[in-house]
């Protein structure tokens, strides 16, 4: 932004000092407030507050090294200070990033050290063209950059279809929960750096890498501070539920066996008579307790009937919501779908008026209409 107009233009050092106040404002509210300021019922992981905080902390220090370097230091060398400053960028700020989107991830703890190793040879690249003054290294690394950040891309939706999976095989209510979010976030990074990197160093450019920027801070604050902390011990991961043939049966005949008879019996009786499937975030750990049986045979039952946990859940509250309206018409009393909905265990209007319609074919509102 040096060789241009940045440092004239008052509008854009504005945007440029609230970025990197924003981000440190942020690296310290995370490390040192307690409580969450964005839902005070939601309690985000502290793992992830503090890879959070450090990614946060990469974002202020990399405003600050760019203007160190471009003001003070390698003022007169563009080479030098391009190579240095990239690289510090893309051995913190974008592999901190991707740290903070895998930790996101609760149903597993998966490894780190994929991405340390991923941007060693960054790091190699910049050794070699500081002492040999190679001229390319901008190219080069912008190349294996994009690499990378497609390669993380494609995991971390595999991933969080996985993710996906292992809520509706775990839990009753997916708000709060849920990753589909930054799956936007990425595609939006993505195409940000492909403009930036098609016009590196017009001032256009850098007012869209400040906004990009300031997307980032506010987003991955918005997510981590209000994604549920989960207990991944004590929940069942899709590949560890058996599969099921053609016939409905299970391939590994042990499993078959081992499900007790009475599940069935045992959810009516203790569930569904009970009515256990309005209490909110009714897990299937939970579930299973209730019913005095374990959560892998019940996880392995509703496998064997071709469902989710998720599924069978919302499909009683469904039921109980239809009742519940058809005795409110009958009676001739007036109530709102969404108060119903929230009487029939749905934390969110949205997610019932989803289900809804998954279930029975129409919204909500063409059933209400046909009574």
């Amino acid at each position: 932004m040096y060789e241009h107009q940045g440092l004239q233009d008052i509008f854009f050092i504005m945007l440029y000092g609230g970025a990197t106040f924003l981000a440190l404002t942020a690296c310290v509210y995370l490390l040192f407030r307690s409580s969450n300021a964005f839902a005070a019922d939601v309690r985000p992981p502290r793992e992830l507050r503090c890879w959070t905080a450090a990614f946060m902390a990469s974002v202020f220090a990399s405003h600050i090294w760019w203007v160190l370097l471009g003001i003070v230091w390698l003022a007169d060398d563009r080479l030098m200070r391009n190579i240095v400053a990239i690289t510090l960028d893309r051995l913190t700020f974008v592999p901190l990033m991707m740290c903070v989107l895998l930790r996101m991830l609760q149903d597993r703890r998966r490894p780190l050290w994929p991405v340390g190793i991923a941007f060693v040879p960054i790091a190699l690249m910049a050794v070699f063209s500081m002492v040999t003054r190679y001229t390319a290294f901008e190219q080069a690394t912008e190349y294996y950059s994009m690499f990378i950040g497609i390669t993380f891309v494609i995991y971390f939706v595999y991933a969080v279809r996985q993710y996906t999976l292992w809520l509706h095989e775990n839990y009753a209510d997916l708000e709060r929960k849920e990753l589909w979010q930054s799956l936007l976030l990425l595609s939006f990074i993505l195409f940000i750096y492909i403009i930036y990197t098609s016009n590196e160093g017009g001032l256009l450019t850098e007012y869209l890498a400040q906004f990009n920027t300031l997307v980032i801070i506010f987003f991955i604050l918005w997510r981590v501070e209000t994604l549920q902390g989960l207990d991944a011990k004590e929940t069942i991961l899709p590949e560890d539920i058996p599969t099921v043939n053609e016939d409905n049966n299970f391939t590994d005949n042990a499993w078959s066996l081992a499900i007790p008879d009475n599940i069935k019996d045992l959810l009516d009786k203790h569930c569904v008579a009970k009515q256990r499937y309005l209490q909110h975030d009714l897990t299937l750990q939970q579930l299973a307790t209730y019913i005095g049986s374990n959560r892998t045979y019940l996880s392995a039952y509703f496998a064997q009937q071709g469902i989710t946990y998720n599924a069978y859940i919302n499909r009683l509250r469904i039921d109980h919501f239809m009742r519940l309206y058809r005795k409110k018409v009958s009676s001739g009393c007036s109530i709102t779908a969404a108060e119903l909905a929230q009487q029939s265990g749905f934390r969110s209007y949205t997610t019932f008026f989803v289900a809804f319609k998954q279930f029975n074919g129409q919204t909500v509102t063409a059933w209400m209409k046909s009574l």
